[in-house]
């Protein structure tokens, strides 16, 4: 079992949030285990829908989940474009973009290097 195997089979709040994500026809979903590397989250998840309205729906799904679930959302931002999505859910944070996007702002490379680094190191 790898890592991201043992985080998702250890955190049912992870699990359901990617439940809620394919629900709704999210591609592409990554996840990355971030803790003790950033201050501000624990686990990033980054996904794509294939339009604009495909990403809100895919956004006000997990959001009404999240409040169903008594999850705490603490930020929401995005929504009205559709392009790029943020989600807050505290010790979890959910983007949702365009493939475009996703692409022109190489966010899975960041995230790759944040999710290695050493604590205090500086990104490049």
């Amino acid at each position: 079992m790898n890592k991201m195997e043992e985080i998702l089979e250890d955190n049912v709040k992870l699990q359901a949030i990617i439940n809620w994500l394919t629900d709704k026809k999210a591609e592409n979903i990554r996840i990355y285990d971030v803790q003790n590397k950033t201050d501000y989250t624990d686990i990033i998840v980054v996904c794509e829908g294939s339009a604009d309205v495909h990403n809100k729906a895919i956004a006000n799904h997990l959001i009404d989940m999240a409040k169903e679930q008594h999850l705490n959302v603490l930020s929401k931002e995005g929504i009205d474009y559709g392009q790029w999505i943020l989600i807050d859910i505290g010790d979890m944070i959910v983007h949702i973009f365009l493939p475009q996007t996703r692409e022109y702002y190489k966010i899975d490379d960041f995230f790759s290097k944040v999710k290695n680094r050493i604590p205090g190191e500086e990104i490049q």
